[in-house]
């Protein structure tokens, strides 16, 4: 087996044993999976930590007794090197029953799915570095609160890829991740390299270089707050124009050079797959539109993505998007959690 296949292997298991491990056993398998100094990163408002302790009480211990059954749903795990560093990157659902508040989200005694993306570096064979985006936003509308403007998109649960072999724990064709990764870096600079100020509105959007690496059926599937869309003219409607009327020529990926900024820390191809991230990931001043229900505040804001896409039939087929819509809102003078704290202490529900 390659290093990319053995870390996948291991991380597939122990993250789901991370995810059930109770009691005592919690400790144990953090202590086993991670670095005693590995750097924890998270969506708002869990944030930055280091060490196995920090992770056990901020996240894992607090997590475990709000959902007690928790377990882990991946619907795609791929792998790959970047920068010299080896990685393993998963996507899905963690399960369970919210039996107890979390973050001051109120627990609802059912069933809830917290939606991921995580993107882990593997070092003789422990984590080293976890870049966990989990979609707060989501879990907060299914405990019965939305404290924001309504989606665009269609809001719910991502499905995972329409190939249905995301879990990429098998031998792959370096060549076809190679042309994987490259047709999503050439359509993130067809995408950089449109002018925003030239105001060529929609039609713009739909008829520029993009329109070449997205399949006719393509599925976008965006964080809550922003929802899901099919097809270029979706995508265009209900996330792209919106997104670049309030930031105009926003800087992400390759386009942040000076590292310290910002950028891509992930850029992988395994197989059909791609992914792409950055802590953070773009960069750009919100001076225009309704975005999220948020008029323009002048404000220089960034924003912590990872993207996940299907080459499917010679083109970008699927495309999941993970985003700290929280920590962006925060940026531009909204805090979530104080609104939702505030909507809860009335009494509403």
């Amino acid at each position: 087996m390659t290093i990319h296949q053995t870390n996948k292997s291991h991380l597939y298991s122990a993250l789901s044993r991370l995810a059930e491990a109770e009691g005592p056993d919690l400790r144990a398998v953090l202590t086993d999976l991670y670095h005693p100094d590995a750097e924890w990163r998270g969506s708002h408002p869990l944030n930055e930590m280091r060490g196995v302790d920090a992770m056990e009480a901020q996240v894992w211990g607090p997590l475990k007794r709000a959902m007690p059954d928790l377990e882990r749903r991946d619907t795609m795990v791929v792998g790959g090197t970047y920068e010299g560093r080896d990685m393993v990157a998963c996507l899905g659902h963690y399960c369970g029953t919210f039996r107890e508040n979390w973050l001051d989200i109120p627990s609802t005694g059912r069933p809830v799915y917290l939606r991921y993306g995580e993107v882990h570096v593997v070092e003789d064979g422990r984590i080293v570095q976890s870049s966990c985006l989990w979609d707060m936003l989501d879990l907060i509308r299914q405990a019965g609160f939305w404290p924001i403007a309504p989606s665009l998109g269609t809001e719910g649960m991502w499905p995972g890829p329409l190939t249905a072999d995301g879990s990429v724990l098998r031998p792959t064709d370096a060549d076809e991740g190679a042309a994987s990764l490259a047709q999503t870096l050439a359509m993130h600079k067809a995408l950089g390299d449109y002018n925003d100020l030239d105001n060529a509105g929609r039609e713009g959007l739909l008829t520029m270089p993009q329109k070449e690496y997205w399949h006719p059926k393509m599925m976008w599937y965006g964080p809550s707050g922003i929802g899901t869309t099919r097809g270029l003219q979706g995508f265009v409607d209900y996330h792209q124009l919106p997104f670049r009327i309030a930031f105009p020529n926003r800087k992400g990926g390759g386009q942040i050079t000076d590292r310290s900024k910002g950028g891509h820390y992930v850029r992988i191809g395994d197989g059909p797959y791609s992914v792409t991230g950055g802590w953070p990931s773009v960069r750009a001043h919100h001076s225009g539109g309704d975005f999220l229900g948020v008029g323009p505040t002048g404000r220089d804001v960034q924003m912590r993505v990872m993207d996940f896409y299907l080459h499917h039939e010679g083109l970008i087929r699927e495309n999941w998007v993970p985003l700290d819509i929280i920590d962006l809102l925060l940026q531009m003078d909204v805090d979530v959690f104080d609104r939702m704290k505030s909507h809860f202490r009335r009494g509403a529900f």
